[in-house]
């Protein structure tokens, strides 16, 4: 039995990964403690936690995240925060002798307006997309630590996953942490149940984004963790298509059946306008992308939870 310390074990992914190896993985034992029983910016606790509860791996799936104005309206907070967060999970397991880690990137590493498809080797190849530059920065700090841990120690082999764009069943519907698929299932979902026939998109809507269900990505992250010495570096796993932003809220319009109209708030910020990446080298370990049909299908299933959480009772204050 492995055992693993699963970081952001109560978010969307972590909680996708919790599914998956309940469904399918009953060789690997995940150990996920709540915010409260390991503060992960906090160096010493995150020592005496594994120090306490010996583990054979870490997934690193935490981290503080947030939309495109929540990240421009702090990016010093999203650089330190998970600064800190990263240091102290990673530098932790590798003074704790943990031999294997896997570290959650972000397509955000990657320049602004780069070649398409984007391939590993393009991190730091230019500059950064600004309105989320320092979460960015820090997952690209985190990156680095892990293949200088890896390299300056033959024992170790820490990994960087970089998914593209993420959404399921627990995403941040509603609040200033959703992306765009979260953010549009909220308010195509809260237009129909309030009788709007219009929804507003930010931007031109031209924008292209590449979207994974995380119940598609966890099943594949854990069939890494034994054979994480034999992968290089970074590995990009993505869906291998992109939609524009227009084509997404048409999606999820589809799936809601909501027949309303589309604006466009011209003011507003999109992005980087597009970062389509290459998952061939997931390929070579066994990565099967999703198609166009079960895109729509996680879309649905979106919908249907966010349906779910506004239907259900509310806590008293």
């Amino acid at each position: 039995m492995m055992r693993v310390l699963l970081t952001g074990g109560s978010g969307m992914l972590g909680r996708a990964l919790r599914r998956a190896a309940a469904d399918a993985a009953p060789d690997i034992r995940l150990l996920a403690p709540t915010r409260a029983e390991l503060p992960l910016t906090d160096r010493a606790a995150v020592a005496a936690w594994l120090a306490a509860n010996p583990v054979d791996a870490v997934i690193h799936a935490a981290a503080r995240v947030g939309g495109i104005q929540a990240n421009i309206d702090d990016p010093s907070g999203f650089l330190t925060d998970n600064l800190r967060m990263n240091d102290a999970v990673i530098t932790g397991a590798h003074a704790a002798g943990v031999p294997r880690l896997v570290f959650l990137g972000s397509s955000c590493m990657y320049p602004r307006d780069w070649r398409q498809p984007l391939v590993e080797e393009d991190i730091l190849a230019g500059p950064l997309e600004p309105t989320n530059e320092g979460y960015a920065l820090a997952k690209i700090a985190g990156a680095r630590l892990c293949d200088y841990v890896s390299r300056q120690s033959p024992g170790r082999a820490y990994r960087t996953v970089l998914p593209c764009n993420l959404f399921g069943i627990d995403d941040h519907f509603g609040s200033a942490a959703a992306h765009l698929l979260a953010a549009a299932v909220t308010k195509i979902v809260d237009a129909q149940d309030q009788g709007h026939g219009s929804v507003e998109i930010w931007g031109t809507g031209r924008a292209r984004r590449e979207f994974l269900d995380v119940d598609h990505l966890a099943p594949f992250i854990l069939t890494l963790l034994p054979r994480l010495a034999n992968l290089p570096p970074l590995l990009n796993v993505g869906a291998e298509a992109d939609h524009s932003v227009n084509d997404y809220y048409r999606m999820v319009a589809d799936r809601a059946g909501w027949q309303g109209r589309f604006t466009h708030d011209l003011s507003r910020p999109e992005g980087m306008a597009a970062k389509l990446m290459s998952s061939g080298r997931a390929r070579a370990c066994g990565w099967v992308p999703p198609d166009r049909a079960a895109l729509s299908a996680s879309i649905g299933r979106a919908v249907a939870a966010y349906r779910a959480r506004k239907a259900a009772p509310q806590p008293a204050n």
